[in-house]
Protein backbone atom coordinates (compact mmCIF):
# COMPACT_ATOMS: atom_id res chain seq x y z
CA UNK A 1 0.00 0.00 0.00
CA UNK A 2 1.52 3.46 -0.63
CA UNK A 3 2.31 6.01 1.75
CA UNK A 4 3.19 9.76 2.18
CA UNK A 5 6.35 9.82 3.74
CA UNK A 6 6.21 14.16 4.10
CA UNK A 7 2.91 14.82 5.46
CA UNK A 8 2.25 11.90 7.96
CA UNK A 9 2.63 12.19 11.70
CA UNK A 10 5.46 10.44 12.72
CA UNK A 11 5.08 7.53 15.62
CA UNK A 12 5.85 9.06 18.73
CA UNK A 13 5.88 12.40 17.83
CA UNK A 14 4.75 15.11 19.99
CA UNK A 15 2.34 17.63 19.95
CA UNK A 16 3.00 21.57 19.78
CA UNK A 17 4.81 23.08 22.78
CA UNK A 18 1.31 24.70 23.91
CA UNK A 19 -0.29 21.24 24.07
CA UNK A 20 -3.04 19.56 25.88
CA UNK A 21 -0.71 19.74 29.30
CA UNK A 22 0.25 23.27 28.93
CA UNK A 23 -3.20 24.50 28.55
CA UNK A 24 -4.34 22.06 31.30
CA UNK A 25 -1.76 24.20 33.69
CA UNK A 26 -2.17 27.86 32.70
CA UNK A 27 -6.26 27.34 32.93
CA UNK A 28 -6.07 25.51 36.18
CA UNK A 29 -3.75 29.05 37.43
CA UNK A 30 -6.50 31.20 35.72
CA UNK A 31 -9.10 29.93 37.17
CA UNK A 32 -7.10 29.70 40.45
CA UNK A 33 -6.63 33.11 40.48
CA UNK A 34 -10.25 34.15 39.77
CA UNK A 35 -11.60 32.28 42.52
CA UNK A 36 -9.14 33.99 44.71
CA UNK A 37 -10.41 37.65 43.47
CA UNK A 38 -14.06 36.23 44.04
CA UNK A 39 -13.10 35.36 47.38
CA UNK A 40 -10.67 38.13 48.08
CA UNK A 41 -13.52 40.98 47.62
CA UNK A 42 -15.82 39.46 50.35
CA UNK A 43 -12.71 38.99 53.25
CA UNK A 44 -11.61 42.39 52.90
CA UNK A 45 -14.82 43.88 53.23
CA UNK A 46 -15.26 42.06 56.09
CA UNK A 47 -11.77 42.86 57.21
CA UNK A 48 -13.08 46.77 56.89
CA UNK A 49 -16.18 46.40 58.92
CA UNK A 50 -14.37 44.80 61.74
CA UNK A 51 -11.79 47.34 61.47
CA UNK A 52 -14.46 49.79 62.32
CA UNK A 53 -16.74 47.94 64.05
CA UNK A 54 -13.56 47.82 66.74
CA UNK A 55 -13.42 51.60 66.53
CA UNK A 56 -17.34 52.05 67.32
CA UNK A 57 -16.91 49.67 70.42
CA UNK A 58 -13.91 51.73 71.60
CA UNK A 59 -16.26 54.50 71.35
CA UNK A 60 -18.65 53.17 73.46
CA UNK A 61 -16.00 52.56 76.20
CA UNK A 62 -15.26 56.49 75.89
CA UNK A 63 -18.99 57.37 75.90
CA UNK A 64 -19.03 55.34 79.42
CA UNK A 65 -15.88 57.53 80.99
CA UNK A 66 -17.33 60.93 79.22
CA UNK A 67 -20.59 59.73 80.59
CA UNK A 68 -19.76 58.91 84.07
CA UNK A 69 -17.67 62.29 84.36
CA UNK A 70 -19.55 65.51 85.54
CA UNK A 71 -20.09 68.50 83.81
CA UNK A 72 -17.06 70.21 82.33
CA UNK A 73 -14.58 67.94 84.35
CA UNK A 74 -12.91 66.30 81.40
CA UNK A 75 -9.92 68.71 80.75
CA UNK A 76 -8.80 69.31 77.16
CA UNK A 77 -5.72 67.01 77.05
CA UNK A 78 -7.87 64.02 78.59
CA UNK A 79 -10.17 64.65 75.57
CA UNK A 80 -7.62 64.55 73.26
CA UNK A 81 -6.18 61.12 74.98
CA UNK A 82 -9.90 59.39 74.59
CA UNK A 83 -10.03 60.29 71.19
CA UNK A 84 -6.45 59.11 70.28
CA UNK A 85 -7.36 55.55 71.42
CA UNK A 86 -10.64 55.48 69.93
CA UNK A 87 -8.72 56.50 66.84
CA UNK A 88 -11.49 59.49 66.14
CA UNK A 89 -11.67 62.71 65.70
CA UNK A 90 -15.19 63.07 66.91
CA UNK A 91 -17.75 61.14 69.28
CA UNK A 92 -21.59 62.04 69.37
CA UNK A 93 -24.20 59.67 71.11
CA UNK A 94 -27.93 59.84 69.74
CA UNK A 95 -30.50 59.19 72.14
CA UNK A 96 -33.98 59.15 72.17
CA UNK A 97 -34.51 63.05 73.68
CA UNK A 98 -31.57 64.42 71.96
CA UNK A 99 -27.91 64.35 69.93
CA UNK A 100 -25.08 65.08 72.11
CA UNK A 101 -21.41 65.32 71.53
CA UNK A 102 -19.23 64.03 73.71
CA UNK A 103 -15.94 64.82 72.21
CA UNK A 104 -14.41 66.56 69.18
CA UNK A 105 -11.10 67.65 68.13
CA UNK A 106 -10.19 71.64 67.56
CA UNK A 107 -11.42 71.59 64.51
CA UNK A 108 -13.56 68.88 62.71
CA UNK A 109 -12.55 67.26 60.02
CA UNK A 110 -14.79 67.43 56.51
CA UNK A 111 -16.47 63.87 56.16
CA UNK A 112 -16.34 62.52 52.93
CA UNK A 113 -18.54 59.32 53.43
CA UNK A 114 -20.48 57.82 55.92
CA UNK A 115 -20.94 54.07 56.53
CA UNK A 116 -23.87 53.04 59.32
CA UNK A 117 -23.00 49.49 60.13
CA UNK A 118 -26.44 48.70 61.37
CA UNK A 119 -27.81 48.64 58.03
CA UNK A 120 -24.76 48.06 56.00
CA UNK A 121 -25.36 44.56 53.18
CA UNK A 122 -23.04 42.51 52.21
CA UNK A 123 -22.70 44.26 48.58
CA UNK A 124 -22.60 47.99 49.70
CA UNK A 125 -19.54 46.42 51.81
CA UNK A 126 -17.70 45.19 48.91
CA UNK A 127 -18.49 48.37 47.46
CA UNK A 128 -17.42 50.67 50.17
CA UNK A 129 -14.07 48.50 50.83
CA UNK A 130 -13.09 49.21 46.69
CA UNK A 131 -13.89 52.74 47.77
CA UNK A 132 -11.68 52.59 50.53
CA UNK A 133 -8.87 51.13 48.64
CA UNK A 134 -9.42 53.73 45.84
CA UNK A 135 -9.74 56.69 47.48
CA UNK A 136 -7.11 59.22 47.76
CA UNK A 137 -5.32 59.82 51.31
CA UNK A 138 -6.25 61.67 54.06
CA UNK A 139 -9.89 61.39 53.75
CA UNK A 140 -12.52 61.00 56.70
CA UNK A 141 -15.57 59.24 57.12
CA UNK A 142 -18.52 59.37 59.89
CA UNK A 143 -18.98 55.87 60.91
CA UNK A 144 -22.43 54.77 62.83
CA UNK A 145 -23.10 52.02 65.32
CA UNK A 146 -25.51 50.52 67.61
CA UNK A 147 -25.19 51.88 71.59
CA UNK A 148 -27.95 50.13 73.40
CA UNK A 149 -27.21 51.47 76.72
CA UNK A 150 -27.66 54.55 75.87
CA UNK A 151 -29.98 55.53 72.81
CA UNK A 152 -30.27 54.89 69.08
CA UNK A 153 -26.66 55.09 67.84
CA UNK A 154 -23.29 56.02 68.35
CA UNK A 155 -21.31 58.41 65.94
CA UNK A 156 -17.69 59.07 64.82
CA UNK A 157 -15.83 60.54 62.51
CA UNK A 158 -12.37 58.62 61.73
CA UNK A 159 -9.42 59.50 59.68
CA UNK A 160 -9.77 56.35 56.35
CA UNK A 161 -5.96 56.32 56.05
CA UNK A 162 -4.95 54.21 58.88
CA UNK A 163 -8.09 51.70 57.37
CA UNK A 164 -7.01 52.42 54.19
CA UNK A 165 -3.09 51.48 54.98
CA UNK A 166 -4.14 48.02 57.08
CA UNK A 167 -6.21 47.10 53.80
CA UNK A 168 -3.39 47.54 51.64
CA UNK A 169 -1.36 45.37 54.03
CA UNK A 170 -3.87 43.02 54.65
CA UNK A 171 -4.09 42.37 50.35
CA UNK A 172 -0.05 41.87 50.39
CA UNK A 173 -0.37 39.52 52.49
CA UNK A 174 -3.80 37.74 51.10
CA UNK A 175 -2.28 37.92 47.80
CA UNK A 176 0.95 36.20 48.63
CA UNK A 177 -1.39 33.43 50.49
CA UNK A 178 -3.81 33.31 47.76
CA UNK A 179 -0.56 32.86 45.54
CA UNK A 180 0.73 29.76 47.11
CA UNK A 181 -2.44 28.12 47.71
CA UNK A 182 -3.08 28.61 44.20
CA UNK A 183 0.31 27.44 43.08
CA UNK A 184 0.74 24.12 44.94
CA UNK A 185 -3.22 23.29 43.80
CA UNK A 186 -2.56 24.01 40.65
CA UNK A 187 0.25 22.08 40.50
CA UNK A 188 -1.57 19.02 42.35
CA UNK A 189 -4.04 19.40 39.69
CA UNK A 190 -2.13 19.30 36.88
CA UNK A 191 0.07 16.76 38.26
CA UNK A 192 -3.14 14.58 38.79
CA UNK A 193 -4.98 15.68 35.53
CA UNK A 194 -1.57 14.99 33.76
CA UNK A 195 -1.21 11.58 35.32
CA UNK A 196 -4.48 10.03 35.15
CA UNK A 197 -6.14 11.90 31.63
CA UNK A 198 -3.15 13.48 29.83
CA UNK A 199 -0.59 10.71 30.08
CA UNK A 200 -3.56 8.09 28.61
CA UNK A 201 -4.61 10.16 25.85
CA UNK A 202 -0.70 10.55 24.89
CA UNK A 203 -0.31 6.93 24.51
CA UNK A 204 -3.70 6.49 23.15
CA UNK A 205 -2.27 9.27 20.10
CA UNK A 206 0.96 7.59 19.87
CA UNK A 207 -0.32 4.40 20.05
CA UNK A 208 -2.89 5.56 16.43
CA UNK A 209 0.14 6.74 15.00
CA UNK A 210 1.94 3.86 15.52
CA UNK A 211 -0.68 1.68 13.55
CA UNK A 212 -0.91 4.11 11.21
CA UNK A 213 2.22 3.87 9.99
CA UNK A 214 1.64 -0.21 9.44
CA UNK A 215 -1.89 -1.25 9.87
CA UNK A 216 -1.49 -4.76 9.05
CA UNK A 217 1.33 -5.12 11.75
CA UNK A 218 -0.76 -7.13 14.27
CA UNK A 219 2.24 -6.08 17.22
CA UNK A 220 1.00 -2.13 16.60
CA UNK A 221 -2.53 -2.88 17.83
CA UNK A 222 -2.95 -0.85 21.30
CA UNK A 223 -2.40 -3.35 24.17
CA UNK A 224 -5.15 -2.41 26.59
CA UNK A 225 -4.04 -1.43 30.16
CA UNK A 226 -7.37 -3.05 31.83
CA UNK A 227 -8.28 0.57 33.40
CA UNK A 228 -12.53 0.18 34.60
CA UNK A 229 -12.77 3.60 33.52
CA UNK A 230 -13.76 5.82 30.17
CA UNK A 231 -9.90 5.48 29.33
CA UNK A 232 -9.62 1.77 29.38
CA UNK A 233 -12.96 1.81 27.74
CA UNK A 234 -11.79 3.97 24.74
CA UNK A 235 -8.51 1.62 24.49
CA UNK A 236 -10.55 -1.98 24.22
CA UNK A 237 -12.71 -0.08 21.68
CA UNK A 238 -9.37 0.90 20.02
CA UNK A 239 -7.57 -2.27 20.16
CA UNK A 240 -10.62 -4.09 18.55
CA UNK A 241 -11.26 -1.34 15.97
CA UNK A 242 -7.52 -1.46 15.25
CA UNK A 243 -8.15 -5.54 14.70
CA UNK A 244 -11.09 -5.09 12.45
CA UNK A 245 -9.60 -2.46 10.60
CA UNK A 246 -6.21 -4.93 10.38
CA UNK A 247 -8.64 -7.76 9.19
CA UNK A 248 -10.34 -4.99 6.61
CA UNK A 249 -7.33 -4.07 5.23
CA UNK A 250 -5.50 -7.97 4.92
CA UNK A 251 -9.42 -9.04 2.77
CA UNK A 252 -8.66 -5.90 0.89
CA UNK A 253 -5.12 -6.91 -0.35
CA UNK A 254 -6.34 -10.00 -0.85
CA UNK A 255 -8.97 -8.98 -3.01
CA UNK A 256 -7.12 -6.78 -4.63
CA UNK A 257 -4.36 -9.08 -5.95
CA UNK A 258 -7.33 -11.04 -7.20
CA UNK A 259 -8.80 -8.90 -9.20
CA UNK A 260 -5.24 -8.20 -10.33
CA UNK A 261 -4.83 -11.70 -11.35
CA UNK A 262 -7.80 -11.78 -12.81
CA UNK A 263 -7.58 -8.50 -15.06
CA UNK A 264 -4.11 -10.53 -16.59
CA UNK A 265 -5.39 -14.01 -17.10
CA UNK A 266 -9.07 -12.51 -18.40
CA UNK A 267 -7.96 -11.58 -22.19
CA UNK A 268 -6.14 -15.10 -23.00
CA UNK A 269 -8.83 -17.03 -20.97
CA UNK A 270 -11.73 -15.04 -23.02
CA UNK A 271 -9.70 -16.15 -26.01
CA UNK A 272 -9.55 -19.51 -25.23
CA UNK A 273 -12.89 -20.20 -23.88
CA UNK A 274 -14.64 -18.83 -27.24
CA UNK A 275 -12.37 -20.88 -29.32
CA UNK A 276 -13.73 -23.89 -27.65
CA UNK A 277 -17.56 -21.98 -27.87
CA UNK A 278 -16.71 -22.16 -31.48
CA UNK A 279 -15.59 -25.86 -31.83
CA UNK A 280 -18.56 -26.45 -29.29
CA UNK A 281 -21.17 -25.51 -32.05
CA UNK A 282 -19.70 -27.00 -35.36
CA UNK A 283 -19.58 -30.03 -32.59
CA UNK A 284 -24.04 -29.33 -32.33
CA UNK A 285 -23.86 -29.87 -36.06
CA UNK A 286 -22.80 -33.52 -36.45
CA UNK A 287 -25.75 -36.11 -36.37
CA UNK A 288 -24.60 -38.31 -33.40
CA UNK A 289 -27.03 -38.71 -30.73
CA UNK A 290 -24.36 -38.27 -27.72
CA UNK A 291 -22.86 -34.99 -29.51
CA UNK A 292 -26.69 -34.05 -29.98
CA UNK A 293 -27.16 -34.22 -26.27
CA UNK A 294 -24.05 -33.39 -24.95
CA UNK A 295 -23.35 -29.81 -26.86
CA UNK A 296 -25.83 -27.65 -25.57
CA UNK A 297 -24.86 -28.41 -22.18
CA UNK A 298 -21.47 -27.37 -23.04
CA UNK A 299 -22.29 -24.37 -24.83
CA UNK A 300 -23.97 -23.67 -21.41
CA UNK A 301 -21.08 -24.49 -19.58
CA UNK A 302 -18.66 -22.48 -21.84
CA UNK A 303 -21.38 -19.46 -21.49
CA UNK A 304 -20.77 -19.46 -17.62
CA UNK A 305 -17.38 -19.01 -17.83
CA UNK A 306 -17.47 -16.48 -19.70
CA UNK A 307 -19.87 -14.72 -17.48
CA UNK A 308 -18.24 -15.77 -15.07
CA UNK A 309 -14.93 -13.95 -15.66
CA UNK A 310 -16.68 -10.95 -17.13
CA UNK A 311 -18.61 -10.39 -13.67
CA UNK A 312 -15.19 -10.60 -12.26
CA UNK A 313 -14.04 -7.85 -13.68
CA UNK A 314 -17.10 -5.57 -13.84
CA UNK A 315 -16.99 -5.88 -10.21
CA UNK A 316 -13.30 -5.13 -10.03
CA UNK A 317 -13.92 -1.84 -11.63
CA UNK A 318 -14.03 1.42 -8.91
CA UNK A 319 -17.09 2.01 -9.55
CA UNK A 320 -20.51 1.69 -11.78
CA UNK A 321 -20.96 4.47 -14.03
CA UNK A 322 -23.94 6.75 -12.58
CA UNK A 323 -27.36 6.10 -14.12
CA UNK A 324 -28.80 8.00 -17.15
CA UNK A 325 -31.63 8.04 -15.45
CA UNK A 326 -35.02 8.97 -17.21
CA UNK A 327 -38.31 7.82 -17.09
CA UNK A 328 -39.33 5.14 -19.20
CA UNK A 329 -41.96 2.36 -19.29
CA UNK A 330 -41.16 -0.92 -17.47
CA UNK A 331 -43.21 -3.57 -19.25
CA UNK A 332 -40.84 -3.83 -22.13
CA UNK A 333 -37.76 -4.09 -19.68
CA UNK A 334 -39.43 -7.43 -17.99
CA UNK A 335 -40.24 -8.79 -21.97
CA UNK A 336 -36.49 -7.89 -22.63
CA UNK A 337 -35.41 -9.75 -19.60
CA UNK A 338 -37.67 -12.80 -20.38
CA UNK A 339 -36.85 -12.80 -23.79
CA UNK A 340 -32.46 -12.70 -22.76
CA UNK A 341 -33.22 -15.74 -20.28
CA UNK A 342 -34.57 -18.12 -23.26
CA UNK A 343 -38.02 -18.03 -22.20
CA UNK A 344 -41.22 -18.10 -23.87
CA UNK A 345 -44.52 -17.37 -24.02
CA UNK A 346 -45.71 -20.90 -22.79
CA UNK A 347 -43.38 -23.21 -21.20
CA UNK A 348 -43.83 -26.24 -19.21
CA UNK A 349 -41.00 -26.62 -17.14
CA UNK A 350 -41.21 -22.82 -16.20
CA UNK A 351 -44.08 -20.73 -15.96
CA UNK A 352 -43.55 -16.73 -16.72
CA UNK A 353 -45.77 -14.39 -14.78
CA UNK A 354 -45.98 -10.64 -15.15
CA UNK A 355 -47.92 -8.58 -13.15
CA UNK A 356 -47.28 -4.95 -13.82
CA UNK A 357 -49.68 -1.63 -13.31
CA UNK A 358 -51.07 -0.82 -16.64
CA UNK A 359 -49.18 1.71 -17.78
CA UNK A 360 -46.61 1.67 -15.35
CA UNK A 361 -43.44 4.01 -15.78
CA UNK A 362 -40.24 4.41 -13.44
CA UNK A 363 -37.45 6.61 -13.50
CA UNK A 364 -34.28 4.85 -14.00
CA UNK A 365 -31.54 3.93 -15.94
CA UNK A 366 -32.75 1.55 -18.63
CA UNK A 367 -29.20 -0.12 -19.05
CA UNK A 368 -28.50 -0.81 -15.41
CA UNK A 369 -31.98 -1.62 -14.32
CA UNK A 370 -32.20 -4.04 -17.18
CA UNK A 371 -28.90 -5.95 -15.72
CA UNK A 372 -31.04 -5.89 -12.00
CA UNK A 373 -33.76 -7.57 -13.53
CA UNK A 374 -31.43 -9.96 -15.81
CA UNK A 375 -29.35 -10.95 -12.44
CA UNK A 376 -32.34 -11.45 -10.52
CA UNK A 377 -34.26 -13.98 -12.69
CA UNK A 378 -31.48 -15.60 -13.90
CA UNK A 379 -31.00 -16.56 -10.62
CA UNK A 380 -34.49 -17.69 -9.77
CA UNK A 381 -33.97 -19.86 -12.81
CA UNK A 382 -30.93 -21.39 -11.68
CA UNK A 383 -32.64 -21.95 -7.78
CA UNK A 384 -35.31 -23.36 -9.89
CA UNK A 385 -33.42 -25.54 -11.94
CA UNK A 386 -33.75 -29.14 -10.91
CA UNK A 387 -36.22 -28.01 -8.38
CA UNK A 388 -39.12 -30.98 -8.56
CA UNK A 389 -42.36 -29.79 -8.85
CA UNK A 390 -44.87 -30.27 -6.25
CA UNK A 391 -48.67 -31.70 -6.02
CA UNK A 392 -48.17 -30.89 -9.65
CA UNK A 393 -47.47 -27.39 -9.42
CA UNK A 394 -44.66 -26.47 -11.83
CA UNK A 395 -41.67 -23.79 -11.20
CA UNK A 396 -42.97 -20.43 -11.94
CA UNK A 397 -41.00 -17.05 -11.37
CA UNK A 398 -43.22 -13.76 -11.11
CA UNK A 399 -42.33 -10.41 -11.59
CA UNK A 400 -44.52 -7.39 -10.62
CA UNK A 401 -44.35 -3.82 -10.17
CA UNK A 402 -46.62 -1.19 -8.40
CA UNK A 403 -46.33 2.64 -7.92
CA UNK A 404 -46.81 3.80 -4.24
CA UNK A 405 -46.42 7.58 -4.53
CA UNK A 406 -43.09 8.53 -5.73
CA UNK A 407 -41.56 4.97 -4.78
CA UNK A 408 -41.67 2.26 -7.47
CA UNK A 409 -41.78 -1.54 -5.98
CA UNK A 410 -40.74 -4.15 -8.20
CA UNK A 411 -40.44 -7.86 -6.97
CA UNK A 412 -39.04 -11.09 -8.34
CA UNK A 413 -40.46 -13.64 -6.56
CA UNK A 414 -40.02 -18.27 -7.90
CA UNK A 415 -41.19 -20.80 -5.88
CA UNK A 416 -37.84 -22.74 -5.43
CA UNK A 417 -36.00 -23.93 -2.33
CA UNK A 418 -35.41 -20.42 -1.09
CA UNK A 419 -32.49 -19.35 0.71
CA UNK A 420 -31.17 -20.35 3.95
CA UNK A 421 -30.99 -17.79 6.73
CA UNK A 422 -26.94 -18.20 7.57
CA UNK A 423 -26.52 -17.00 3.77
CA UNK A 424 -29.22 -14.34 3.52
CA UNK A 425 -26.96 -12.52 6.13
CA UNK A 426 -24.50 -12.11 3.61
CA UNK A 427 -26.31 -12.31 0.50
CA UNK A 428 -25.45 -9.24 -1.24
CA UNK A 429 -21.67 -9.03 -0.13
CA UNK A 430 -18.99 -9.60 -3.17
CA UNK A 431 -18.08 -13.33 -2.81
CA UNK A 432 -20.40 -14.17 -0.10
CA UNK A 433 -23.64 -14.39 -1.46
CA UNK A 434 -23.59 -17.60 -3.30
CA UNK A 435 -25.97 -20.29 -3.13
CA UNK A 436 -25.43 -22.54 -5.35
CA UNK A 437 -22.03 -24.39 -6.06
CA UNK A 438 -19.71 -23.08 -8.69
CA UNK A 439 -21.55 -19.39 -8.37
CA UNK A 440 -19.05 -16.05 -7.70
CA UNK A 441 -21.28 -14.67 -5.30
CA UNK A 442 -21.17 -11.38 -7.46
CA UNK A 443 -24.83 -10.80 -9.70
CA UNK A 444 -26.20 -10.00 -6.17
CA UNK A 445 -23.51 -7.88 -5.17
CA UNK A 446 -23.90 -6.02 -8.93
CA UNK A 447 -27.39 -5.73 -8.64
CA UNK A 448 -27.33 -4.27 -5.28
CA UNK A 449 -24.45 -1.49 -6.02
CA UNK A 450 -26.56 -0.51 -9.38
CA UNK A 451 -30.10 0.10 -7.13
CA UNK A 452 -28.06 1.81 -4.69
CA UNK A 453 -26.86 4.27 -7.47
CA UNK A 454 -30.71 4.75 -7.92
CA UNK A 455 -31.45 5.95 -4.48
CA UNK A 456 -33.18 2.92 -4.10
CA UNK A 457 -32.75 -0.46 -1.89
CA UNK A 458 -32.46 -4.42 -2.91
CA UNK A 459 -34.04 -6.52 -0.13
CA UNK A 460 -34.68 -10.22 0.34
CA UNK A 461 -38.21 -10.62 1.90
CA UNK A 462 -37.96 -13.58 4.51
CA UNK A 463 -40.33 -14.45 7.13
CA UNK A 464 -43.71 -16.14 7.71
CA UNK A 465 -45.50 -13.89 4.85
CA UNK A 466 -42.57 -15.50 2.26
CA UNK A 467 -43.12 -19.59 3.34
CA UNK A 468 -42.04 -20.47 0.27
CA UNK A 469 -39.29 -19.71 -2.37
CA UNK A 470 -37.61 -16.27 -2.81
CA UNK A 471 -38.80 -12.89 -3.60
CA UNK A 472 -36.35 -9.87 -4.30
CA UNK A 473 -37.72 -6.88 -4.15
CA UNK A 474 -36.45 -3.75 -5.77
CA UNK A 475 -37.95 0.19 -4.39
CA UNK A 476 -36.42 3.18 -6.18
CA UNK A 477 -38.08 6.08 -5.86
CA UNK A 478 -38.53 9.07 -8.20
CA UNK A 479 -36.27 12.15 -8.46
CA UNK A 480 -36.49 15.28 -6.93
CA UNK A 481 -38.17 17.73 -8.54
Amino acid sequence: MPRSTSSSPQPGSRPGRFGLSARLLVLTILFGLLAEVFVYLPVVANYRRNWLSNRIASAITAALVLEAAPNGMVSDDLTREILSSVGAKMVALKTADSKRLLASSEMPPTVSLSTDLRTLTAMEAIGDALDTLLAPRGRYIRVIGDAPMYGEYIEIVVDESPLQRGMYDFAKRWLVITLAISTITAGLIYLTLSWVIVRPMRRLTGAMMHFAAEPEDEARVIQASGRSDEIGAAERELAAMQRQLRGTLQQKNRLAALGLAVAKINHDLRNMLAAAQLFSDRLAETEDPVVQRLAPKLVQTLGRAIAFCQSTLSYGLASEPLPARRRIPLAPIVTDTRELLGLGESNDKLVWTEALEPGLQIDADPDQLSRVLLNLCRNAMQALDGNACADGVPNAITVSARRSGALVTIDVADNGPGVPEKVSRKLFEAFSGSTRPGGSGLGLAIAAELVRAHGGTLSLLNGPQNPIGATFRIAIPDRAA
